[in-house]
């Protein structure tokens, strides 16, 4: 079933004082350089509405806590098995059975392993708890024109953690940014927009049949939550992740550019992300299927021909990142 931008809402009650509002994060990364301007610390909540074939970040795709195992870690030590009161793990010749039906992720098993071979995926905090997180690394932001952003997953889809989070970080000067897929009530895009410097926006394509295709959603609500950010007058960064055989035709590049030319006023940038074909084990480790396992990067020609298309419309500061091979 298709999930509805209008479903985003916060399951924490109102009664909660700001700072303790609590919610679910797959990762904290200092020292980032690509999640906006300066040094930052993106903090990457769990749970999105889309269902991207390429995602690079499965473990942020359900809202619950998760476990992963780590083949080249595990010393077949079984204290995991011994310590799972659910007897939901099963060690095999091939490697660690995890039944995930049976297993409610207590993390009893992450803590009785020895190797640190599993672990949970996706931490409740506070708003204050990961402020104290971030907070440390203020003196990075000062120094560079960094801060904090928040990312995913989608932060829309925990919409009063993420506002509690931005509001403190408002309150210490930390120049904030959010990272979003744009599928999300307006409601919670709004809440969120008011307490952020700056918008990371991800656009796939402008054609509606291929986005159903390849993300699980309609286009339409993601294109109207653009011009809403862009009439907000918010700098936006709109990023196209650029996919083998999905994403990265010339043709496809032109229309996201046009549209962004067109209607999105606010945008100061546009990048086009290169395919990374690394994260294939984090499917495995959690039982998933990755379709484009075993595709190459592309290379260096094809993303240079893909960001002078974009030049050619008109957008400004069109820039590549990513790796690439040069045949």
């Amino acid at each position: 079933m298709r999930s509805s931008p209008g479903s985003h809402t916060s399951s924490e009650p109102e009664a909660l004082k700001a700072g303790d509002v609590t919610g679910i994060a797959f990762n904290i990364q200092r020292f980032s350089i690509e999640d906006g301007p300066g040094i930052r610390t993106t903090v990457f909540m769990k749970g999105c509405p889309l269902r991207c074939k390429w995602c690079h970040n499965p473990e942020g795709l359900t809202l619950k806590p998760e476990l992963m195992w780590f083949d080249v870690r595990c010393i077949g030590a079984r204290d995991c098995i011994d310590a799972c009161p659910k007897d939901a793990l099963r060690l095999t010749p091939e490697g660690l059975i995890i039944d995930r039906g049976r297993c409610d992720v207590c993390g009893l098993c992450q803590e009785a392993c020895p190797a640190g071979a599993i672990e949970v995926v996706g931490k409740e905090y506070t708003a204050r708890q990961a402020f104290d997180e971030v907070k440390r690394d203020d003196v990075f932001y000062k120094n560079s024109g960094g801060g904090v952003t928040v990312s995913g997953g989608e932060p829309t889809m925990q919409p009063r953690f993420v506002a509690e989070l931005l509001a403190l970080c408002r309150e210490a000067g930390f120049h904030t940014a959010l990272d979003t897929c744009g599928y999300s009530s307006k409601e919670a895009l709004v809440r969120l927009l008011e307490l952020s410097d700056m918008v990371l926006l991800d656009l796939k394509t402008m054609d509606e049949g291929l986005h159903r295709e390849i993300t699980g959603v309609e286009l339409g609500p993601i294109q109207d939550n653009a011009r809403l950010i862009s009439s907000s007058g918010k700098p936006l960064w709109v990023r196209t992740p650029v996919i083998p055989g999905y994403t990265n035709s010339e043709e496809n590049i032109r229309e996201i550019s046009v549209f962004i030319r067109d209607e999105l006023a606010s945008a100061e940038r546009y990048d086009l992300l290169s395919f990374n074909n690394t994260c294939g084990s984090k499917y495995r480790r959690l039982d998933l299927v990755w379709e484009l396992e075993g595709e190459p990067l592309l290379t260096s020609a094809e993303m240079g021909l893909l960001a002078r298309a974009a030049g050619d419309t008109g957008v400004h500061n069109v820039q590549w990142s990513g790796a690439t091979r040069s045949k």
